[in-house]
């Protein structure tokens, strides 16, 4: 069986930034991926990342703020993406 998304939503904000989420649910958890999920949560411009959250095969869970990579601790999907809108927020506030 294949991985089933199980959440999408884009939104192209006025300003021209972008907020897109996807989340699929795996056919079973695995080391790598414990909580059963493959994620990617973007914001950004075309062709520039700002914050993005995902667990790409090879790296675990973690987050990307503007040119940094730091691990990321998951705990569930709603924290995900709150954790996720408040540093969308916290950028926006920033610049």
């Amino acid at each position: 069986m294949k991985a089933r998304r199980i959440f999408h939503d884009k939104a192209v904000l006025p300003d021209g930034f972008i907020v897109e989420m996807t989340i699929w649910q795996l056919p079973e958890p695995s080391m790598e991926r414990p909580h059963g999920l493959k994620y990617s949560l973007f914001f950004g411009r075309e062709g520039r990342r700002i914050v993005g959250y995902d667990n790409e095969r090879g790296k675990g869970d973690h987050k990307h703020l503007d040119d940094q990579e730091v691990a990321y601790c998951f705990v569930s999907v709603e924290q995900l993406v709150a954790d996720f809108l408040a540093d969308v927020q916290r950028w926006n506030e920033a610049s």
